[in-house]
């Protein structure tokens, strides 16, 4: 491809991130942030009770109860009611003396971080009016939204710092609180299993990672993918693009923690959403052939900057952060090289068959549709997201996703018909190198 067409290709996606940027610089700034459109129970443990507040995404609860929810329907009088009832009917606390009193004030609409909220205060009574430990359970929202994650925040006594002490998500509804606050503590290993979640459960920064590896057993020439039998440069392609993404996103999610660097939540997640778009729209027809791994860093630094706004919400350990740095990225290394161990031995095998250019185009399309639809809703063009129900359902059965794509690639290998054909034609090559593209559009080097 001629150095004017990388140029360019280069240049567009510069302008696209630029335009955003604008468009979006004007977001509110956080109020007590928290990553976009999740729910925060903020608790204050004082002399004989707790008290809170609860933070409600408006356009999440909408898709909870399937109903049209705004902002000016939510704050009718009946609305408002029925809404803190459903609040509170899932929401509980307990101590070994037995369940505690919840009850909850009037509610109010807040913009956290560009989002509208529906707030409620809450106080947690215990039995015995003494304040200890105790379990929080609390599912709204989740019960019906497995992407959605509610974030406990504590600050004892009259402390002004609220420190995160755990995330709550469709599995685990429940949540240790210790009356005194978290102690501190290196935090590595908690941070590791953050890492590990927040990638396993995230089904943007998982798409993003699938988008790259689709054309990644391929090679681009003539501004179309073409098959490539080269094994060895397939895998070391692989570990370009998976190292590139890694530096990327290590740098500001350093940067972003140490508190260096910040950025709108809801700028970071609608470039997160345009880094798929991009991705899905360069595996189905190369945008800057041979420069996947330079997609991948710029983009990563992107998707670094969303690491370490859920990592700065946490508060863990802050008399360790290196170590929580440290803790969170492997976590989030681990589960990107289980992702690729499972997807690419498929992925290599299939193109070798005569349907990947179809599989590859309809994977690569819905990676767009999905994206669009994020992007469309994190820059608040559309209410609420189509397809939510599709990207619960892919975070809910990831192995299945697996299983699938391993099973068409086994049967595509195993009917000769639809291996990919042999037969070479010559083509133009360089000195001391003869070239040959097969009649499927395979390329390989004598």
């Amino acid at each position: 491809m001629r150095i004017s067409s990388v140029l360019r290709a280069a240049g567009m996606m510069l302008a696209c991130l630029t335009a955003a940027g604008v468009t979006l610089a004007a977001a509110p700034q956080p109020a007590q942030a928290h990553p976009l459109s999740t729910t925060a129970v903020l608790l204050s443990a004082e002399a004989g009770r707790v008290t809170g507040r609860v933070q409600l995404p408006i356009d999440r609860l909408a898709i909870a109860l399937d109903q049209p929810l705004t902002t000016a329907a939510v704050q009718q009088p009946g609305k408002i009611d029925e809404l803190r009832g459903y609040m509170l009917s899932h929401m509980s606390a307990a101590d070994q003396a037995g369940p505690w009193a919840v009850t909850a004030g009037d509610g109010a609409v807040e913009t956290i971080d560009g989002v509208d909220h529906l707030v409620f205060a809450i106080v947690l009574q215990p039995p015995n009016h003494q304040v200890g430990d105790f379990q929080l359970t609390y599912d709204a929202i989740l019960h019906r939204l497995v992407s959605h994650k509610v974030f406990v925040s504590l600050r004892p006594g009259s402390g002004k710092d609220y420190t995160t002490v755990g995330v709550l998500d469709w599995q685990q509804h429940t949540v240790a609180v210790p009356a005194a606050g978290a102690a501190p503590q290196d935090g590595f290993t908690a941070a590791v299993h953050l890492g590990i979640r927040h990638i396993a459960e995230g089904a943007d920064h998982l798409l993003f990672l699938i988008m790259l590896l689709l054309p990644a057993p391929l090679l681009a020439r003539r501004r179309r993918w073409v098959r490539s039998d080269d094994l060895r440069r397939n895998c070391w392609r692989v570990v370009h693009v998976v190292t590139a993404f890694a530096i990327g996103h290590s740098i500001t999610l350093a940067l972003g923690a140490l508190g260096y660097i910040s950025v709108p939540t809801r700028v970071v997640e609608s470039l997160i959403a345009l880094s798929i778009l991009v991705s899905g729209v360069h595996a189905i027809k190369p945008l800057v052939p041979g420069g996947e791994a330079w997609i991948a860093a710029g983009f990563g630094l992107m998707h670094g900057l969303a690491f370490a706004a859920l990592l700065g919400d946490l508060g863990l350990g802050r008399g360790s952060l290196v170590a929580d740095l440290l803790g969170f990225n492997i976590g989030i290394e681990l589960t990107q090289l289980i992702v690729v161990a499972l997807l690419m031995p498929s992925l290599l095998v299939l193109s070798r068959t005569k349907i990947y250019p179809g599989v590859r185009i309809t994977a690569a399309g819905i990676g767009v549709v999905l994206a669009a639809a994020w992007l469309a809703e994190r820059t608040t063009l559309i209410v609420a997201n189509p397809f939510n129900h599709l990207t619960d359902a892919l975070i809910e059965h990831p192995f299945l996703v697996a299983v699938t794509i391993a099973l068409i690639a086994a049967i595509s290998w195993a009917a000769p018909p639809l291996r990919a054909t042999t037969a070479r034609t010559p083509a133009p090559a360089g000195p001391g190198l003869r070239t040959s593209v097969d009649h499927s559009g395979s390329v390989s080097h004598r």
